[in-house]
């Protein structure tokens, strides 16, 4: 692991906890955070040590989203030329894509562990994790809208999947506020915690239990699921037979039979 300006990354047991690390600014997202989210994410991706993803922030709030220092900043690389400033956006925008990308394409579950403010750009980023959690404290909200502009970092591709077409467009149209009662309601959070303590416990605790699983089984699971947000059912179940054709022959197939026969709890290799 490396240090890092705007994370702190700690490994126990299988699981990683992702933590944003700017409470001083209500954990904005500054330029530093779309650069580093990318390499935590591939130092992930890349250890078999780590099995599961817990996501949180520092401090009282979970993100406000974007750091308007570095919309500033990009403002005052403006030019007069309308297509090199268009060039400029459209690049920019692609690589904070980019960044949330890394986190939706994990090989491991990423669980998002949500309190205080979970604003803008915060909910472009819960969308790509697997699973929601959330604190009785916490606010979300789609705020592109009231900023003058349509969000482009992944809510409005994402966030259909998780809470419905129509609900997704009525908070991208008003960017009103959902708190945490609501949020389990439509389904944005799996569920709710009393406070940020027993919130972070009860995530690790799901965290763990699924770090206690084959590797090899939840990776295919994940994969599976993924594949069928773009492709028909048929397609589908090709695409888990061809995958099972060689993950079927994983040792943890028998040790998992083996453990259940003897009700003992298996312990898988990494």
């Amino acid at each position: 692991m490396s240090d890092y300006q705007t994370f702190l990354v700690e490994l126990t047991d299988h699981v990683a906890h992702v933590q944003i690390n700017r409470p001083e600014k209500v954990n904005a997202m500054n330029e530093a955070f779309w650069r580093e989210i990318i390499e935590v994410f591939q130092w992930i991706d890349d250890n078999d040590e780590v099995r599961v993803v817990v996501l949180s922030g520092a401090g009282k709030h979970f993100s406000s989203g974007i750091d308007l220092a570095l919309l500033a900043s990009l403002a005052a690389r403006m030019g007069a030329d309308v297509g090199r400033n268009a060039r400029l956006l459209r690049r920019k925008i692609q690589q904070m894509q980019a960044s949330f990308t890394a986190v939706d394409k994990c090989r491991k579950p990423v669980l998002a562990a949500i309190h205080g403010y979970c604003l803008g750009g915060a909910i472009d980023l819960i969308a790509a994790c697997d699973m929601r959690y959330a604190a009785q404290d916490a606010l979300f909200s789609i705020r592109e809208i009231d900023m003058g502009m349509a969000a482009d970092v992944g809510t409005l591709q994402r966030l259909p999947r998780i809470i419905g077409d129509g609900m997704m467009r009525e908070l991208a149209y008003t960017g009103r506020n959902v708190d945490a009662e609501e949020a389990r309601r439509i389904g944005l959070v799996n569920s709710t915690f009393a406070d940020a303590q027993s919130l972070l416990e009860g995530v690790f605790a799901i965290a763990r239990d699924i770090a206690d699983k084959s590797p090899i089984a939840i990776e295919g699971t994940k994969k599976m699921i993924d594949y069928m947000r773009d492709h028909r059912i048929d397609d589908g179940l090709e695409h888990v037979a061809i995958w099972n054709s060689a993950m079927l022959q994983s040792a943890d197939l028998k040790l998992a039979m083996a453990a259940h026969m003897s009700k003992q709890k298996p312990v898988f290799d990494n």
